[in-house]
């Protein structure tokens, strides 16, 4: 929220989403431990399962995917016939696994639990143009 209220105040001076970015990290750097960080989202199965388990529709499919709305989050998302839900994000911690990686190990990982596919299709690169898992494995018969 911190990213789009800077990235709209600095859009009249020609600024874009990643100069927000970098303005919403100084800030953080400055103000040190007065800034609450969110926990990051657990990876492990029984907490990903878990969050699954809640979440309503049958699970077709593990998903990882980078939609590059921000610097260095992944997502893994469950796909079902009546949409989709997100149940983690992972940020990129220094010293840590890239973010791809933990991203590729929590998703694979969730979806041999559930016995569902799973789709990365993009672990290096934001692209919000890459083939989803629906579009992928749902296509028609005859297509």
């Amino acid at each position: 929220m911190a990213v789009k209220a800077v990235w709209e105040a600095l859009r009249p001076l020609g600024l874009g989403l990643r100069e927000a970015e970098q303005v919403v990290h100084a800030r953080y750097e400055v103000l040190g431990g007065r800034v609450q960080h969110r926990p990051p989202d657990p990876l492990d199965i029984p907490s990903l399962a878990s969050r699954a388990a809640v979440l309503p529709g049958q699970v077709g499919a593990v998903e990882a995917l980078w939609d590059g709305d921000t610097v260095n989050d992944w997502f893994v998302v469950l796909d079902d016939p009546a949409g989709e839900g997100r149940l983690a994000t992972d940020y990129h911690s220094p010293g840590g696994p890239p973010p791809g990686t933990a991203a590729a190990e929590a998703g694979q990982a969730l979806a041999y639990s559930l016995g569902v596919p799973f789709h990365f299709a993009s672990p290096d690169v934001p692209d919000v143009e890459t083939p989803r898992w629906r579009t992928v494995w749902c296509l028609p018969e005859g297509s």
